[in-house]
């Protein structure tokens, strides 16, 4: 019988680490997490909401985008529990997370999850939005377990 890993506090990666390459179409996301507001590509004709961003709507075809403000909450679709920093194979424990969020049925965005072990993250769980710099002035947004 295998014994169970404990793996501790989940972690975000070293925000020295990370870059944002934004584009065309996702510089209104990065610049509403810059504010601290969490927001989702819908298009401006039917409403479909679509992460990440593209300049067509898949359902409608339309070119039309907003970007509504969401309310920063969501519950876990997936994750991983990672025990090494991608950019140094040192022992770092992080989980990436997706994320169904709130407010924007059928959009899911990529992130970390912290606030509890890792070995306590599950599908469906609840969690909250929080904000962390990172390089050149981006901000990040990563979720706590609500």
């Amino acid at each position: 019988m295998r014994e169970a890993i404990k793996y501790g506090p989940a972690k975000l990666l070293p925000g020295e680490q990370l870059h944002i390459a934004a584009s065309v179409d996702t510089e209104p996301f990065w610049q509403a997490a810059k504010e601290h507001r969490l927001t989702a590509c819908q298009c401006g004709n039917c409403g479909h909401f679509r992460m990440p961003p593209t300049p067509v709507c898949p359902e409608c075809s339309s070119f039309e985008r907003n970007w509504p403000t969401l309310p920063g909450t969501g519950t876990v679709f997936s994750f991983a529990i990672c025990n090494r920093n991608p950019a140094n194979g040192e022992p770092y424990v992080y989980v990436p997370v997706v994320v169904d969020l709130d407010g924007a049925p059928g959009a899911r965005l990529i992130s970390n999850v912290t606030g509890c072990n890792a070995e306590d993250v599950e599908i469906g769980m609840k969690v909250t939005i929080e904000w962390t710099p990172i390089n050149d002035g981006w901000v990040l947004p990563n979720f706590r377990k609500a």
